[in-house]
């Protein structure tokens, strides 16, 4: 019986996980924060084959049996639609939600519902070996429904960067893509480590990265994206640990972070523009506001898959563009302004 490992361990998040799924409708984490229950126990991934399928413990701790080899997946969020499109797989796809919007091809595919709702019945009929679903945005419910109607559903829950990466790995091995997986994985932790020298000396941005606006939401140190930040060259000013708290402007102006930043998705459906933001109670006393220090990353900082990577070389540029231009010593940086954010963006696609 041939084995293969794929493991992790750590706990997972309270209350605020699930708040984190309904958010990721709109802007991945964008409405979910006003909702709470709590994530199962994160359990260690093991798997090896047995003689009609592979059998794996998923990132929940659930053990299912994939058929293998897998020739048909529907994908339940856009962050893993985008991961087997990146894993040369999407060939294997036959069915992803109404949001799934990257690459193009995905806008193509059938659609089986909303990410909260999916349709079983459709889902069903596509047939699937293999239902790729998330933690931070599936419902508990829709997985065990499935897995009661003998679908193998594989679920992730990253909490962080290299939990991205290993997730992209181990479903990497899942599909047959063993090797490209490991060679995606291998290219972004350089990009990472690469990016981790260029900025070791310089001081991280104080930000307040904005998930809602009314009401002001923002992230807790136990997410993907807090991490994201921090390998940006960014520091959280929320020192809370839930997923995804609700914070009140009070709180907001006795921390005056340096920056805010908004995922590109979730600024154009909730973002104000600036000037608007300066005319708001609250939102006009922030320092970040009144200096015009506001940053728009793109939406790809918020589903955590292999573009996470681009978006964050892309955020790191735009607070700290200094730092990357020809010859500069680490540690400069300069104001992020409409002028030279399409230069850093530029910058960081080469």
């Amino acid at each position: 019986m041939a084995q293969i490992s794929i493991s992790d361990s750590h706990n997972a998040a309270g209350g605020g996980r699930e708040r984190g799924a309904l958010a990721s409708v709109a802007a991945w984490i964008a409405i979910a924060a006003l909702c709470a229950a709590a994530a199962p126990a994160r359990a260690a991934v093991q798997a090896d084959a047995a003689p009609t399928g592979l059998k794996v413990t998923d990132e929940l701790g659930r053990t299912i049996v994939v058929p293998q080899p897998v020739r048909r997946i529907v994908s339940l969020a856009p962050n893993l639609t985008e991961t087997v499109y990146a894993l040369d797989a999407g060939d294997l796809l036959v069915g992803d939600t109404n949001v799934d919007d990257f690459p193009a091809a995905a806008k193509t595919l059938p659609h089986v519902g909303a990410v909260l709702a999916p349709s079983l019945e459709q889902i069903v009929a596509l047939h699937p070996d293999l239902v790729l679903a998330t933690n931070d945005l599936n419902r508990r419910a829709t997985v065990d429904a499935l897995a009661g109607l003998g679908l193998a559903v594989y679920v992730t829950d990253p909490l962080s960067i290299d939990d991205v990466l290993a997730s992209t790995a181990r479903i990497a091995r899942l599909i047959g893509a063993g090797d490209r997986g490991d060679a995606a994985v291998a290219d972004m932790r350089a990009r990472l480590n690469a990016l981790a020298e260029r900025l070791a000396d310089v001081p991280p941005r104080r930000v307040l990265f904005v998930v809602w606006t009314e009401p002001l939401i923002s992230i807790g140190k136990r997410t993907f994206l807090n991490d994201a930040l921090n390998r940006a060259g960014a520091q959280s000013v929320v020192e809370i640990d839930d997923g995804w708290p609700q914070i009140s402007f009070e709180y907001a102006l006795k921390l005056q972070p340096e920056y805010l930043v908004f995922a590109g998705s979730l600024a154009e459906a909730n973002a104000p523009a600036a000037d608007e933001l300066s005319k708001l109670p609250g939102w006009r006393d922030l320092n970040a506001v009144r200096d015009g220090k506001i940053v728009i990353v793109s939406d790809a900082i918020d589903r955590p898959g292999p573009r996470m990577v681009d978006a964050i070389e892309e955020l790191a540029h735009l607070l700290h563009p200094d730092a990357f231009a020809p010859g500069a010593p680490a540690g400069g940086s300069r104001l992020v302004t409409p002028d030279n954010r399409e230069e850093a963006r530029t910058a960081c696609a080469r």
